[in-house]
């Protein structure tokens, strides 16, 4: 039985639903097409998704995902997390989850992303000149919280300023900058205030997932990552699980099926040496764990990948972009 995440529920005012059409009128100009797409400030992107899906496993970066028109559900272990016009998404580490999409031609989802900058927030957090929150239990890496009329209003002029190069030069970064600044305000912020303020037991799983994230074809063990923590086995587990909502061994098991469906769909790698690159020894048992995580065998999943991509760019093959943004 999943369970919701408890959210930010803060009243609407008259002015909302003014807000909320807007903000899908802006983003329907700016994502013109199927996918992700850059903008002209740094670390932000739109995106626009068609069709929908149930349950596909996705991972996520660490960024702020804002949704004006559709909705997107996530499941997380026994957690249900909303992310539509009402409700943002916000990561502090990479966070591997299911993924619902609703969405259909007619309403696509119409989405903004927002990189997270580590250094950002603690410049943000330092000038907030709050106390310390090191002994403050570890947060979980992701949250769903609801959206105030000052961080919509925030979000609108910072997709008003995207049409022109000039203020996107100017404005965009400052607006980033308040955005990021009304997160980190949110009664759900924790997880993005553990990051900035560098609390030393989230840090060091941070630390841990970014090593997992580069280094994931090697042989590692919840021992080996825990020396990497400096914890002992039960608190780096414990500590692991608080962040992530998983195990360190499904975590890296959940990254390797990830990045070897990369190299099938961008490099051509057929699922024997994709199943290498990754680390794994037996092609057999990734056989087995690829299709209990994507629900189809590593050939069919990469052709079917490609057939999408292949109709979302207009008859021609692109590199594919994982869902982490879209």
């Amino acid at each position: 039985m999943y369970k919701s995440i408890e959210m930010n529920t803060t009243k609407p005012t008259t002015s909302k639903q003014n807000s909320g059409d807007r903000l899908a009128e802006l983003l329907d100009a700016l994502a013109v097409r199927e996918g992700k797409q850059p903008t002209s400030v740094a670390g932000v992107e739109v995106s626009r998704t068609s069709y929908p899906t149930a349950g596909t496993p996705v991972i996520y970066e660490p960024m702020i995902l804002f949704i004006a028109q559709g909705r997107k559900i996530g499941y997380l272990g026994d957690e249900v997390l909303t992310y539509d016009k009402n409700h943002y998404l916000a990561l502090s580490v990479p966070v591997p989850f299911q993924c619902k999409v609703e969405a259909s031609p007619e309403e696509p989802v119409l989405a903004l992303v927002i990189s997270v900058d580590p250094t950002m927030l603690s410049e943000i957090l330092i000038n907030l000149d709050e106390p310390s929150i090191s002994d403050v239990a570890v947060p979980r890496g992701i949250y769903s919280s609801g959206m105030t009329d000052e961080l919509r209003s925030a979000v609108i002029r910072l997709l008003e300023c995207l049409s022109s190069p000039t203020d996107s030069r100017i404005l965009g970064p400052q607006t980033v900058r308040e955005i990021v600044y009304r997160v980190l305000q949110g009664e759900q912020g924790g997880a993005m205030r553990a990051m900035a303020a560098r609390n030393d037991q989230f840090m060091r799983i941070a630390r841990v997932l970014q090593f997992i994230n580069t280094d994931f074809a090697r042989p590692l063990s919840t021992e080996d990552l825990a020396k990497q923590a400096r914890m002992s086995v039960s608190t780096f587990h414990q500590n692991f699980k608080a962040v992530t909502a998983t195990s360190p061994l499904q975590y890296l098991k959940n990254i390797r099926l990830h990045r070897a469906r990369l190299l099938m769909v961008n490099e051509g790698h057929n699922a024997n040496t994709a199943a290498t690159a990754v680390g794994y020894e037996s092609a057999s048992q990734f056989g087995r764990e690829f299709k209990r995580l994507f629900g189809g065998s590593p050939a069919d999943d990469a052709s079917k990948l490609r057939d999408r991509l292949v109709t979302a760019k207009g008859g021609t093959l692109d590199r594919w972009v994982p869902a982490s943004t879209t």
